[in-house]
């Protein structure tokens, strides 16, 4: 009997199931063990990625969960340690924003019968590895003991004009998308 998921699937979905158990070792100050879940969960993403590609294991299952296991991760530990004080509100609200934006836009292309495909962009790929990378060294400072304020002061102005950029390239597409939508249906 054939598995429902593909083995890529199954290392996405386990790497979803890592997201409630960062935010509770961040939220119970446990910060190395926090930063170990975040290095595998990292390792996780480019293990189901190879794994699918090299064995021809992709699937239209995957191809939604991946990104999906991404942000949940990015968007949950950006929201929990700006509660916890240790990056920017304005920053965590801002990663949320553009993503709730990018979400909501598709939703509506939907809703309005038209479609759209979103296509990762040069930016948005720098700007989601900045992110990665933001998160990434927050949490080995904070497992460290290291002060990591230096990393709010040189980080979080570049991922947040990143997070602009990327979201104001997202908004254009989507302009440009919906107005060539309605120019085809007449309307």
């Amino acid at each position: 009997m054939a598995l429902p998921v593909s083995l890529p699937n199954i290392i996405t979905i386990a790497r979803i199931l890592m997201v409630p158990l960062a935010i509770w070792l961040i939220i119970s100050q446990q910060m190395m063990p926090a930063f170990l879940v975040f290095i595998a969960a990292g390792i996780s993403d480019a293990v189901d990625g190879w794994l699918a590609k090299r064995y021809g294991m992709k699937t239209e299952l995957g191809a939604h969960l991946d990104p999906l296991a991404d942000k949940l991760l990015l968007i949950s530990l950006f929201v929990t340690l700006a509660i916890m004080e240790k990056v920017p509100v304005w920053l965590a609200i801002l990663v949320v924003s553009r993503d709730v934006l990018i979400v909501g836009g598709v939703v509506l292309a939907w809703i309005m019968e038209r479609p759209m495909q979103m296509r990762p962009r040069y930016v948005s790929k720098i700007n989601t590895a900045a992110q990665i990378i933001f998160i990434g060294v927050t949490l080995l400072a904070l497992a460290m003991g290291w002060d990591e304020t230096w990393i709010d002061w040189l980080g979080a102005p570049l991922v947040g004009l990143l997070t602009l950029a990327s979201g104001a390239q997202y908004l254009q597409d989507w302009l440009r998308h919906m107005a060539e939508a309605n120019g085809a249906s007449g309307g």
